[in-house]
């Protein structure tokens, strides 16, 4: 799996492939995870950047005991197609 981080200051997790950065803003809210926004730069656009960083969102959600409410399309959609995850979802 990819590494992804925790940039906690920032609220968002990032993956960094080819010198770029994807990343999914976040809050923390009451035992959620509330992502807002998932971006992947358009030079990684279409190779599974954005995948790969949303597997990271969801086994340090899962690792922490954290629900998650996706608030992103993109999130929203990525969570749906991926049912073993969906137990995470509040």
């Amino acid at each position: 799996m990819a590494t992804i981080t925790d940039n906690a200051a920032a609220g968002r997790y990032e993956l960094i492939e080819a010198d770029e950065t994807a990343y999914a803003d976040y809050r923390l809210e009451n035992g959620r995870l509330i992502i807002d926004y998932v971006f992947s730069p358009p030079a990684l656009r279409g190779a599974g950047t954005a995948g790969r960083l949303m597997e990271g969102v969801v086994a340090d959600a899962r690792r922490r005991g954290l629900k998650i409410t996706p608030l992103c399309g993109y999130a929203a959609a990525w969570l749906r197609r991926h049912g073993d995850a969906a137990d995470l979802l509040a």
